[in-house]
């Protein structure tokens, strides 16, 4: 039986359509039970081709074909992120979120996108279901790899030509903060640094 959005049907559909990044509700077998509008414009197939049907096969993952099994199934299928993330979330965990590179088909050609993939689990008519949240942050990862960074000072160039200190960059550019500490090798670097620091104090102190 289909899943269908119950309680305020009308309002419920169109929220669940006005989400830009791709939702749909899966099960255990990532067999898909719904899914929103803007999972239909990218799958681009009529809803009895989809319903039921694994996600991998739907969205045309490059393994979904590695045996005749089928999605899930393949040696590749035990690193699936989507697979993963949706048994993580049904063994318990309220919400599981991974960043992953997806490999896809798209008019025979290899194509590779970055996405963010979120996993949360829930209960319909006494089954285990689980909401998967698929948000394509490829222009946010090749931007990550663009960032210009001086190989002395780490300082990090802007679009404008700019150099900023790493903290100041992220700050001004993503409003992300840093917590400050020191790692391990740079922490005994330090202390080395403080007792020599110390010794040469103790040294001319005592031959004034």
């Amino acid at each position: 039986m289909d899943v269908t959005i119950s309680g305020s049907p009308d309002i419920l559909r169109s929220v669940f359509d006005a989400i830009p990044s791709l939702i749909f509700v899966v099960d255990d077998d990532v067999r898909i039970q719904e899914y929103n509008a803007a999972a239909a414009e990218l799958l681009l197939l009529k809803r009895p081709a989809v319903l039921k049907r694994r996600g991998g096969e739907i969205m045309n993952c490059l393994h979904a074909t590695d045996v005749p099994e089928g999605c899930g199934r393949a040696p590749a299928c035990n690193d699936c992120v989507i697979r993963n993330s949706v048994a993580e979330a049904l063994k318990g965990n309220r919400v599981v979120r991974h960043r992953k590179k997806l490999e896809m088909l798209r008019d025979g050609h290899k194509v590779e996108i970055y996405a963010l993939i979120t996993a949360s689990p829930f209960h319909y008519d006494k089954r285990p279901l689980a909401l998967l949240v698929i948000e394509d942050i490829s222009e946010i990862a090749e931007l990550q790899r663009l960032i210009p960074i001086c190989s002395i000072c780490k300082k990090v160039r802007d679009d404008k030509k700019s150099w900023f200190r790493l903290e100041s960059y992220f700050k001004e550019h993503w409003d992300v903060d840093f917590s400050h500490g020191y790692c391990p090798e740079c922490y005994k670097k330090e202390m080395d640094k403080a007792k020599n620091d110390l010794k040469t104090y103790q040294k001319i102190s005592a031959g004034r």
